[in-house]
């Protein structure tokens, strides 16, 4: 990873942007690294991109939100990698945009799944990517071990007064 310079910032490129562009519409891949984008994009993921060796900042979240309604984030299933979703959903949600995340089982990222399992149950993955609040109450489940744990929310709760439902 090369250090950012006068002449280029890394916190203002996202890697394989010039080509997704013109697949993202509706939603952009952000993976972690470069050789993730280039195995999406041999598999036909060309709506996937990568931060440059570090994590997403606020000026990637404003340049995703100019290209895209959604963003799948797909980083790597180590510490390090949730940490950066973590950062991500923070970012993403600051600037109004709407993000899922994938979990991916098997492998530990995007190159590593394609390669062992195939382009068509990546997409299948990608069909199942979890909301925000999926994802934290997963994390939770993780966190404190117990896969059987149950969770009972209120029918609603209150924000500055107005009673908020949480049913439909």
């Amino acid at each position: 990873n090369t250090s950012d310079t006068a002449a280029f910032k890394k916190s203002k490129n996202l890697f394989a942007l010039n080509f997704a562009r013109t697949h993202c519409s509706e939603q952009l891949i952000v993976c972690e690294g470069y050789m993730d984008v280039i195995a999406m994009h041999a598999a036909g993921f060309e709506n996937s991109v990568a931060t440059l060796g570090t994590a997403i900042t606020p000026e990637h979240a404003r340049m995703l939100k100019k290209y895209t309604k959604k963003v799948i984030l797909s980083y790597d299933s180590d510490s390090a990698g949730q940490n950066a979703t973590d950062k991500a959903l923070r970012l993403l949600s600051e600037v109004g945009l709407d993000a899922g995340i994938l979990v991916m089982k098997g492998a530990k990222d995007p190159d590593e799944f394609l390669k062992k399992y195939g382009a068509d149950r990546f997409s299948l993955l990608l069909d199942q990517s979890e909301n925000q609040a999926e994802y934290r109450l997963e994390s939770l489940k993780r966190k404190f071990g117990s896969a059987e744990a149950t969770f009972s929310f209120p029918p609603s709760f209150s924000v500055n007064g107005s009673v908020c439902p949480l049913s439909a």
